[in-house]
Formats: C-alpha cells, structure tokens, sequence
C-alpha cells in the first residue's frame, strides 16, 4: 500500500514536466531550432501572459510573453531557478497606430515567435535553456544565429538567464 501510494506521487509530480518537454520538444524536424531541437509548443496561445513589452525601432514591435503552468506557478512562487519543464513563449507582432484612436498602439503583423524551454540535463552546456526562433511557423535563425542566444541571456544570469520580469 505505502510503494503503491509513494508510485502515486512520484507519477503526479513527474507527469506535468514529461508532458511539458514531449509538447515543446519533439525529434529533431525540418520544425525545430538549429542545435536546440526546440519546437512550437501547441496550445500557446491559449497560455496565461507573463508581461506584455516594446520593442524600440529599429523593430518597432508589440511583444506578450507567455507560459505553460511550470513557468506561471514559478514566477507566481518567485522560484528561481526555474524548474525543469518551465516554457516561456515570446510573441511579437510590428506595432502599428490604431486607425480608431490615435494615441493608440496596436498589433500589426505577426513577426516572430521565440521559445525558451529549460531542461538542466539536456541544455546543460547552455545554462539549462533551450532556444527556439520561428517565423510563419517556421525557424528562423540559423545555427550561427542560434549561437548568440545563451550569450546575451547570460547577462541576466541572476535570473536564471530570464529577461521578462512578471507583470501581476
């Protein structure tokens, strides 16, 4: 009954992070980031917002970072690291004047995706982060590109290589 009982909680606390890495990870396809292996996590878009941002010209974007459950009940806990399985989703779109208010911002065309997902084992080489770069579906970046992402994450590394502060 105890080994039972015990094989129940481990099963409960590992599943949401196999589920969470088996969503943002899949083989390595014609889909996925240079080096990383990382892909498009499905559902996203329906993920709770971690902080909305701006981005100044020369991009000129509107840009929402989102995250699966791992990644919201870190931030929430103010748990750093972050765990294993944590995903945080970057959405950028061009930023255009509203055509109804004139003071207003809105989103214009969808520009990039990017994706960070931690594994420690897997991205140990890379502070436990895998990177991803997606344009209309698609990665974007090449490896040399791919390359520069743990560089410049590293300068927030007090941070667990995190920028996005939560917005609550």
């Amino acid at each position: 009954m105890v080994l039972a009982a015990l094989l129940l909680v481990v099963l409960l606390t590992c599943v949401p992070y196999l589920v969470s890495i088996a969503l943002a990870e899949g083989p390595a396809t014609a889909d996925a980031s240079p080096i990383f292996g990382v892909t498009i996590p499905a559902g996203y878009k329906q993920w709770e917002l971690i902080a909305p941002a701006e981005e100044a010209a020369p991009l000129d974007e509107l840009r929402a970072v989102v995250g699966n459950q791992v990644a919201i009940d870190a931030y929430q806990a103010g748990k750093l690291p972050f765990p294993d399985g944590t995903i945080l989703v970057k959405r950028a779109w061009k930023r255009k004047q509203s055509p109804e208010f004139a003071s207003a911002t809105i989103p214009g065309a969808a520009t990039t995706v990017q994706v960070m997902v931690k594994d420690s084992r897997r991205y140990a080489s890379t502070g436990g982060w895998g990177f991803a770069h997606f344009q209309d579906g698609k990665p974007s970046a090449d490896e040399t590109f791919m390359k520069t992402c743990f560089p410049c994450h590293n300068q927030v590394k007090a941070r667990d290589l995190v920028f996005t502060l939560y917005a609550p």
